[in-house]
């Protein structure tokens, strides 16, 4: 009986102790590629995955991409994007041509369950509305019954628009694209009368038009479209390193860790949190199989959240989306992250 007592013990305190992860499938091939493969829009999501005129990827989740490259790699260069349009994004990262999506895929009940995908977090809630001209005198969705609506085909925007209408007992006529291009060019064109997506989506479509002044977004919100990034259900460790990348850069807007202040951070906070985040104390790295110092490697590619939504979707971009939910929980919002303990 001791001898059984004394193994349960030993086994307990074993289970206490941080433990070095193993590589998972992922991060061993995204470490032997040398890149991170990032499937994102076509290039026309303003403010979350855009390609300049230069060649350059910008917007939100392109930045969270560097991100996470250089937590893996050590390099925020070592991004590989591969543009795609919605109804091929989730059979490509079935296929492995990615590693995750940064592209505005919403987490619902359906595509977690019967798809094989899984989620590293939430990094923005939206809702859907309807953006239309000032011209048709709409105020909100009610007076759109007998509308032509143009809407992505195969997205959950296309569910949720048949739901609000059939709930409002109003009638309506579908015209789908398959980018959010082409439902620009109907609404300028008249061939919709109204286009339905995620709100910062609207608002991102509204910059791209010729005159942003003569379109209005309704207040109507009709769902819950949390965006986050999305990926393969069969490599547990790499969601962890995703989710907790995504959860650094909350966490170090609650700390006020930013881009300009995080070495300082690392060598001189005295906030036990920040002190384990950053890699000073504990073996936090270590649990993930990263480097002691990955979080500091993050932050330093893309600061924290409220500098990665300020600088492309909020004040100082041309999007200036409010932003409401997705502000820190101690401010009113839904962002939150987990402690580090």
């Amino acid at each position: 009986m001791k001898s059984i007592i004394l193994a349960a013990l030993a086994l307990a305190s074993a289970a206490a102790l941080p433990a070095e992860a193993a590589e998972g499938d992922t991060v061993k091939a995204i470490r032997a590629r040398g890149e991170l493969l990032c499937g994102v829009s076509t290039g026309v999501s303003t403010g979350m995955s855009t390609l300049d005129n230069q060649g350059n990827w910008k917007g939100m989740e392109v930045e969270f991409c560097r991100g996470l490259a250089a937590a893996i790699l050590g390099d925020a260069s070592k991004v590989k994007f591969v543009p795609l349009e919605f109804r091929v994004a989730f059979t490509t990262l079935q296929s492995g041509a990615a590693d995750i999506l940064a592209r505005t895929a919403t987490w619902s009940y359906s595509r977690d369950a019967s798809l094989n995908l899984d989620w590293g977090g939430v990094y923005m809630y939206d809702g859907q509305g309807f953006m239309v001209a000032k011209k048709l005198g709409a105020k909100s969705g009610k007076d759109l019954n007998g509308a032509s609506i143009c809407v992505s085909a195969g997205t959950t925007s296309e569910l949720n628009l048949a739901d609000y209408f059939r709930s409002n007992g109003m009638k309506y006529t579908v015209i789908t694209g398959s980018t959010r291009e082409q439902n620009q060019q109907s609404l300028e064109s008249g061939r919709c009368d109204a286009y339905s997506n995620e709100r910062g989506g609207l608002a991102a479509s509204r910059t791209a038009m010729k005159n942003p002044d003569d379109w209005v977004i309704l207040p109507d919100v009709f769902s819950k479209e949390p965006l986050g990034p999305t990926l393969r259900q069969d490599d547990a460790r790499f969601r962890d390193i995703v989710a907790w990348t995504l959860n650094i850069i909350i966490a170090a807007e609650e700390f006020g860790v930013t881009k300009a202040n995080v070495a300082e951070q690392a060598a001189s906070s005295t906030n036990p949190e920040v002190q384990r985040m950053l890699g000073k104390t504990g073996e936090f790295g270590k649990m993930l199989g990263m480097e002691q110092d990955w979080a500091v490697k993050v932050i330093a590619a893309t600061g924290n959240y409220g500098e990665l939504y300020e600088r492309n979707l909020g004040s100082g971009s041309p999007i200036k989306l409010d932003r409401g939910l997705n502000s820190l929980w101690s401010k009113g919002g839904l962002l939150y992250s987990p402690p580090f303990r």
